[in-house]
């Protein structure tokens, strides 16, 4: 599969949300979106990029953006993340891997010198039709929010 570039078409989905609510790409369009895939909920690197976004969430909702998190773990995983540190925004339960395999995010992993598959952190700005205008592959976990900003001045 051909690597995700700025100017492609975001890839469709459908996936259901912490709450078990059925969310598609296609709910947010005519709205700028910030789709962030992250490893795993509640670990100390996903916890400070999840809760940067959710520190300056008033002033992306203020850019116009909406806010995505996208991680393999389950609804109930993402249901106690969310209540947890008070997440204001939605977190889709990607279990079956459709979403990060079609965002290009599920990788080969090297930790300790074991090999594994996990998701990349990479976060996507969508604009209102479903265009990829800025993809972050350096994600500064305690600064998400600010790199998005930075960019959008």
């Amino acid at each position: 599969m051909e690597e995700l570039k700025e100017g492609d078409q975001a890839p469709a989905f459908s996936a259901n949300d912490q709450n078990g609510k059925l969310v598609s790409l296609s709910n947010y369009q005519g709205k700028d979106v910030i789709l962030y895939f992250y490893p795993k909920d509640d670990t100390p690197g996903c916890t400070a990029e999840s809760c940067s976004f959710r520190d300056n969430y008033q002033a992306l909702l203020n850019k116009g953006f909406d806010v995505i998190g996208v991680s393999v773990d389950n609804e109930k995983s993402h249901q106690k993340f969310t209540i947890k540190y008070q997440l204001p925004f939605t977190l889709i339960s990607d279990t079956d891997h459709q979403i990060v395999e079609a965002y290009g995010v599920w990788v080969e992993k090297n930790m300790y010198g074991k090999k594994y598959m996990g998701t990349a952190r990479k976060t996507f700005l969508i604009d209102k039709q479903g265009v990829i205008k800025k993809i972050i592959d350096k994600v500064d976990t305690k600064n998400s929010s600010q790199q998005v900003l930075e960019l959008v001045k």
